[in-house]
């Protein structure tokens, strides 16, 4: 396929495979697809490794990273100069109420062992520039961020070395602040994706963001995000005007991905309605598998959720014991199991290769397009 987003990244067929497991970002781009590597869950240092793994691995084949360096700091975090700071402001509250939920269905903590971080892991500006600074070493051929406007030296060293831009949006004012600011792909991504999302319909958003972006004079490639899990639906959003789909929930039920048995359980049987949108998880809104965690923070009797990064720091390594748990024989722990995952889940019915997903969309944007096409004869 020939498309500006082609040319721009090198990619063969513009299927974006978002990820944080590096197994997902090789194979999908050595299949003809855009593997791009998840970058929030590892340190500098981790991060550095885990790029380091796929240039050896990846034959050539372009691929990018995703950071994020958030635009906007609560004001009740913006003072912390470090995760350590950031562990201290953590109430007895939270980390009592945090410890009782768990021990609720058989995982054993303790309110003192509830608050665990590594280094500058999580989703701090410190962080999200350090993690910039390492994608930037490697050959990647894309660098994308989240939560607000590219920041500036992100834009000036992507044009420096000729490596495109990516920023994530959720409505069209967006897509034309980023636009200004001089991002090269804008990837509209609707309120139906997993992880961070917004509210508008990604079927909405699509024609609404391409035509915004048109009517401002700016000549930049979209990238249509949520809820896309198969060919005919990215052939659907190429149709409504953008030049490729960005997807992440797709992969999550691969056979490469870092997910576990009893999640990938959970995506084969799990409905479209059983996901939510809850600040629970990062202490912003986030696309999840809705589970008797959400419900408990988002209940009547929480102490309510913190604000990013403190809301990290205490439900990841919480997941982290839930999935231990499981692994150990907890069933009741099974319960507790989420990930991101977005509404697209619904169309999940089996657990495949990430090389056998790419061919599934392939054949089936081609079909789709030919049916298209077919009509007009």
């Amino acid at each position: 396929m020939d498309n500006a987003v082609c040319r721009l990244t090198g990619c063969e067929f513009p299927l974006f495979a978002f990820s944080h497991c590096r197994d997902v970002v090789v194979a999908v781009s050595k299949a003809g697809g855009f593997g791009v590597l998840g970058a929030t869950r590892f340190t500098p240092e981790q991060l550095e490794e885990e790029l380091a793994w796929i240039d050896e691995h990846i034959d050539g084949a372009p691929y990018g990273v995703d950071v994020l360096v958030p635009e906007t700091v609560d004001p009740r975090v913006a003072d912390f100069a470090d995760n350590a700071q950031r562990a201290e402001a953590i109430s007895a509250q939270h980390r009592d109420f945090t410890a009782g939920l768990l021990n609720q269905y058989g995982v054993a903590v303790s309110p003192d062992e509830v608050v665990r971080y590594e280094g500058r892991a999580g989703i701090t500006p410190e962080n999200g520039f350090a993690q910039m600074e390492v994608a930037f070493r490697h050959p990647i051929r894309l660098i994308a961020n989240a939560l607000g406007i590219a920041p500036a030296e992100m834009i000036a060293e992507g044009k420096r070395r000729g490596i495109p831009v990516a920023a994530l949006v959720g409505a069209k004012e967006h897509a034309l602040r980023q636009a200004a600011a001089g991002v090269d792909i804008i990837v509209a991504q609707g309120g139906e994706a997993g992880g961070h999302c917004g509210e508008v319909s990604t079927l909405v958003l699509i024609p609404e963001v391409v035509r915004a972006l048109k009517a401002a004079g700016q000549d930049i490639p979209v990238l249509a995000a949520g809820g896309i899990m198969t060919g005919a639906q990215m052939a659907a959003m190429m149709a409504a005007g953008a030049q490729g789909a960005w997807t992440g929930s797709v992969w999550l039920a691969t056979t490469e991905a870092e997910t576990s048995e009893a999640f990938r359980d959970k995506m084969v049987a799990a409905r479209s309605r059983d996901t939510v949108r809850s600040r629970s998880r990062t202490g912003k809104p986030a696309r999840q598998l809705k589970t008797a965690w959400h419900e408990a923070w988002d209940g009547e009797g929480s102490p309510g959720t913190l604000p990013m990064p403190l809301m990290g720091m205490v439900s990841e390594p919480a997941f982290q014991r839930i999935e231990k748990a499981v692994i150990n024989g907890n069933e009741e722990a099974r319960a507790l199991v989420s990930y991101f995952v977005g509404q697209g889940v619904g169309l999940i019915d089996q657990v495949r290769s990430a090389k056998g997903v790419v061919q599934d969309f392939r054949e089936e944007f081609a079909e789709a397009v030919l049916g298209l096409t077919s009509m007009l004869e």
